[in-house]
């Protein structure tokens, strides 16, 4: 795991990089804002330990340019500024966590383990599976007994509502409120329509039928029998 720490007090960052080094943790050190802004998109950390009072650009103005550009990397603020708004500020301009000056080095390390868990967790949640049928969101590939299924956006939308949740019933309205615009109109067809393509692609061609019709209630991806 590759961690940029970017603080400009030597005694703070040297101290940092000792500490992550002995815990096998790969380190890169930007000893203010600007230089923490260019190694982060250059690099691309895992994980960024971020002051707040940075020399040449603020820490906040480096948390709100990584995430303009979109970047994926864990950020963690460590910080002399440790009031309440302080902290929210930061979480709200998107920070991961937020921990305040003088800290203690091992509850550094549980809140990093703690972000890297989270991390794992959802790259795990990027792929879905139902029985023999999987939606990788990575690669936007549909897979049912090893042939894969070409699906327009709305189509891999409503299925990634589908089995995110295997068996849950969803009303045609929530499934209208989360693919499409809000403005729609509710009484349009616009989702039985839709269901039938889904259905077409993921079930025409084999011998269970997955995507259930619950009449009068809506629908659900789920290999029990039609109510």
């Amino acid at each position: 795991m590759k961690i940029l720490v970017v603080e400009d007090n030597p005694k703070v960052a040297s101290f940092l990089i000792r500490g992550l080094k002995a815990e096998g943790y790969q380190t890169l050190l930007a000893e203010n804002g600007q230089q923490g802004l260019q190694i982060a998109l250059d690099e691309k950390p895992d994980l960024v330990i971020l002051d707040r009072m940075l020399p040449l650009i603020d820490g906040m103005e480096v948390l709100q340019e990584l995430r303009a550009q979109q970047s994926k990397c864990r950020i963690l603020i460590l910080s002399a500024l440790s009031q309440v708004t302080d902290k929210v500020a930061g979480l709200r301009m998107g920070a991961d966590d937020y921990m305040a000056k003088p800290f203690e080095f091992e509850e550094l390390l549980a809140r990093i383990q703690a972000l890297v868990r989270r991390s794992e967790s959802i790259k795990e949640s990027h792929i879905y599976a139902y029985k023999d049928l999987t939606l990788n969101l990575d690669t936007l590939e549909v897979i049912r007994e090893g042939r894969q299924i070409s699906l327009t956006p709305k189509e891999l939308a409503i299925l990634e509502l589908l089995i995110s949740h295997p068996k849950k019933v969803f009303s045609r309205e929530r499934i209208l409120a989360n693919v499409w615009d809000s403005n729609e109109d509710p009484m349009t067809n616009i989702v039985d329509v839709y269901i039938k393509k889904l259905r077409s692609k993921i079930d025409s061609d084999f011998s269970v039928s997955y995507i259930k019709t619950f009449r009068g209630v809506g629908y659900s991806l789920n290999a029990e029998d039609e109510v």
